[in-house]
């Protein structure tokens, strides 16, 4: 689990935007904190990447990772987002535990530090990524930046960046906004047509009733002439 709000809100945005990444992919299994068995019959040998992505799988609720009962197919992808709770050798164990078990892309982050790391495999080692900065991840399609603030920046395949739930709902109600302004523009102007059209209408009321009051005085309304 998270150790702090900032950790957190970093799981989270990470996640949550590979869900929006292959939200139209049944056969994509996305995963935050999940314990990952990739040992039948060992429960002891386990991981839970703060972010997992599985390739080739269907999506639903799982209780946990069982490697064996998903085709024997290990997360490609996996995310982890440093705390300061987390130890050299914690960190090591689980490098050493996605290496061992057939990760294929690692990232790692640190929040606090403004520092991006990254490892793909390469052969039977999982091996570093020279530079992070414009990273294009193999198997994700999605690229990797970092702010000078050192925040972490990722952007999908057509260039759309992933974005916090903050941001999803601002955006969708200056959407929502703008619609109802639309809206509203459109049905003044609605109403604005529905008053030029009654105006024309009285306007011809009464250039039709004065025309009779001029035929009752027996005066022709065409050419103003008295009628013989």
């Amino acid at each position: 689990m998270s150790d702090n709000t900032r950790q957190f809100r970093w799981i989270v945005y990470i996640k949550e935007g590979l869900e929006w990444l292959f939200a139209a992919d049944p056969n994509v299994f996305v995963a935050g904190d999940l314990l990952w068995y990739p040992v039948e019959g060992d429960n002891k040998i386990r991981q839970a990447p703060d972010a997992m992505v599985v390739l080739g799988r269907p999506k639903g609720d799982r209780g946990s990772y069982r490697q064996w009962e998903e085709g024997g197919i290990a997360p490609q992808v996996v995310f982890e987002v440093l705390s300061p709770s987390n130890s050299i050798s914690e960190m090591t164990r689980k490098f050493q535990f996605y290496h061992r078990h057939g990760v294929e892309e690692y990232y790692l982050y640190d929040p606090d530090e403004g520092t991006l790391d990254g490892f793909v495999r390469q052969g039977t080692a999982l091996a570093g990524i020279e530079r992070m900065d414009g990273w294009l991840s193999p198997r994700l399609g999605v690229r990797f930046g970092i702010t000078v603030q050192g925040d972490l920046q990722l952007w999908r395949p057509d260039g759309t960046p992933f974005e916090s739930y903050v941001e999803i709902a601002a955006r969708a109600e200056q959407e929502k906004q703008r619609a109802e302004q639309e809206s509203l523009r459109a049905q003044t102007a609605e109403q604005r047509a529905e008053q030029e059209s009654l105006r024309a209408q009285t306007a011809e009321q009464r250039a039709e009733h004065l025309a009779e009051r001029l035929r009752q005085l027996g005066i022709d309304p065409d050419n103003g002439e008295l009628s013989s």
